[in-house]
């Protein structure tokens, strides 16, 4: 079960998400250095994480005499992590970054999680938690904990989740009691994503509390940070804080990601930005985890998709519908083949959701031009949730179909298939269900600056579309109807849904979830789409008929002919309300 770094899909997906506007911007992001990067985060990904997935899966983290430890061979991947300076790529120059783009530093952390996403788990916790410190922490505090985090010699978490709470963070009952200029944190957290591990010399605690004079509910939570050692003046580890990992979770699958249950026993913390302010700025850590989750979907369903194809072209069986061979490997057989182009194009669709996603982050950080940073700014926040529950979803439906065509050996967990569907499986789940991504696309989003944010991507998508309705090549131009009719059906259901939120709340939460998967087609259709004509305009230049230009079409058309066909159908599910949902009893639900 071995994996490569897709660099040349990367590379496309990056042009047709927007990377060359980056150019004035990040002038150290040449395209010499952006495919030398990629390259080389391939090549660790390939010979040191991917050897570890396996042994993660199998061996799992262990919580022995009170401690975490991380599985065989983890401490010294994370070592050459930090060697590498792969948590660095993004961070500002002044702590030890190398101030690449965001949506560099995601497409490296694609080809980390394909590899290992138990291991990638870690750094990309501590990516969120550099973004929260950098956004809201004081000098001092950036200046005494940015550096270690930024190099990767210390790890950062994320402590939202109580047992009594879940998703409801309002109901959180951690407490922080005033110290002198500190604080003292009493509470328990579950579920906290490498809370305690044997990798790092130090761990950052990001910890959501309530001060004694809290407001109750969300209003009054704070945002404080502990440190599992304290830290010295000099920025030097010393003795061991009042927190420790009190058990780790037996799951279903990122065996070798440690899921631990946390005690804070009156631990040293430190507030993070003004007290009761702790949500919004957990936020910012929050939606950079969102989109890197949404980038574990891809990432995790490339590596279903490589995993097939190698199976595929493997296995012999039957006789080839397309040469007459017998036997003929089953990538012979057209619906082995069908599934795994549209396995393909669903990978590529969300790829380069994601890839937009992180580009409008970076114009929104670094355009100097005020309007043209808002309408960045507006995009990657319209765009997070469906970067994040699309993506999460396309990750289990392919390593589903990744499954399936292995056949019963998919059933084995000697092939890797099971163990691809099993770590898949949290994706919809991680930092906010795909349901919660939902009601915050149909709650916020769609009301951000009057629509504007929906109403610019709908015009570009009907722009795109009328542009494939007169081209020359049929293929594009039956894309560019699928696209138009895909994009007067999301009009219509958004039209609904922004009437409906108003003044009918079931009606729009009830469809909510339906929206976001037909507004993540259309938009993985549209850069597609958007892909298919970049392949045709280089295969013209290049006086080149390449299989790879012809694939590049031939995703859109497979994705537009069955994804795309079915948004009409979609739309009427966002817009069928509540009716049924209220005349529905537990007792109606239960009866046989």
């Amino acid at each position: 079960m071995t994996y490569r770094g897709p660099v040349e899909s990367i590379l496309f997906a990056l042009d047709v998400a927007g990377f060359p506007a980056l150019a004035p911007l990040f002038p150290n992001s040449d395209a010499e250095t952006l495919r030398a990067v990629l390259e080389a985060a391939s090549t660790f990904a390939a010979d040191v994480l991917a050897p570890l997935n396996r042994i993660g899966d199998r061996e799992g983290a262990r919580f022995e005499n009170g401690k975490v430890l991380s599985p065989p061979g983890f401490a010294k991947g994370y070592r050459h992590f930090i060697e590498g300076g792969w948590g660095a790529l993004s961070a500002e120059s002044a702590f030890g970054g190398q101030e690449l783009p965001k949506s560099v530093e995601l497409a490296v952390f694609e080809m980390i999680h394909a590899a290992n996403m138990a291991f990638g788990l870690c750094p990309m916790l501590t990516r969120g938690a550099i973004e929260a410190l950098n956004a809201h922490g004081t000098a001092v505090q950036k200046s005494r904990y940015l550096p270690k985090l930024v190099s990767g010699a210390w790890s950062g978490t994320m402590n939202l989740t109580e047992a009594q709470a879940g998703s409801d963070l309002g109901a959180l009952r951690t407490r922080a009691e005033p110290d002198g200029t500190n604080y003292r944190i009493t509470g328990s957290k579950i579920f906290i994503t490498w809370g305690d591990h044997d990798m790092a010399d130090n761990i950052i605690h990001l910890v959501l509390a309530r001060l004694p004079d809290a407001p109750e509910a969300s209003r009054g939570i704070s945002l404080f940070l502990v440190p599992k050692y304290l830290v010295a003046e000099d920025g030097s580890p010393g003795l061991q804080n009042a927190v420790s990992a009190t058990g780790i979770e037996h799951k279903l699958g990122i065996h070798g990601s440690p899921t631990c249950s946390m005690s804070f026993e009156g631990a040293k913390g430190e507030l993070i930005g003004a007290p009761h302010q702790g949500l919004a700025q957990m936020f910012t850590m929050m939606n950079a985890a969102r989109l890197q989750v949404g980038v574990e979907g891809v990432a995790i369903a490339e590596r279903a998709f490589q995993t097939a194809l190698a199976y595929a072209l493997e296995r012999r069986q039957g006789r080839s519908a397309l040469t007459g061979e017998h036997p003929a490997p089953i990538f012979d057989h057209p619906d082995i083949r069908r599934t795994l182009m549209l396995m393909k194009a669903k990978i590529e669709a969300a790829r380069a959701i994601c890839l937009a996603t992180a580009v409008a982050a970076d114009i929104g950080r670094m355009e100097g031009n005020e309007s043209a940073r808002e309408a960045a700014r507006l995009r990657e926040e319209f765009l997070t949730p469906i970067a994040k529950a699309w993506s999460t979803d396309v990750g289990v439906e392919v390593a589903s179909m990744g499954l399936q065509v292995h056949g019963g050996a998919g059933f084995i967990e000697e092939t890797g298939a099971a163990q691809i569907y099993r770590d898949a499986r949290i994706g919809p789940i991680y930092e906010g269900t795909n349901g919660i991504q939902a009601i915050d696309l149909m709650g916020r989003k769609l009301g951000l600056k009057g629509g504007a944010a929906v109403e610019t991507l709908l015009g570009e998508v009907a722009h795109t579309a009328a542009e494939l309705q007169v081209h020359s090549n049929e293929w594009l131009l039956m894309i560019g109807e699928r696209l138009e009719a895909a994009q007067r059906a999301a009009r219509d259901a958004t039209a609904w849904m922004i009437e409906r939120r108003g003044h009918a709340q079931p009606d729009a939460l009830s469809g909510a979830s339906a929206y976001l998967q037909l507004m993540g087609d259309l938009i993985g259709g549209f850069f597609l789409a958007k892909g298919a004509i970049l392949a045709s305009e280089r295969a013209t230049e290049a006086h080149d008929d390449d299989f790879r230009f012809q694939t590049r079409i031939g995703l859109a058309r497979i994705f537009a002919d069955n994804v795309l066909a079915r948004a009409p159908g979609i739309a009427a599910g966002v817009m069928a309300g509540a009716i049924d949902l209220i005349r529905t009893s537990p007792e109606g639900l239960g009866s046989s």
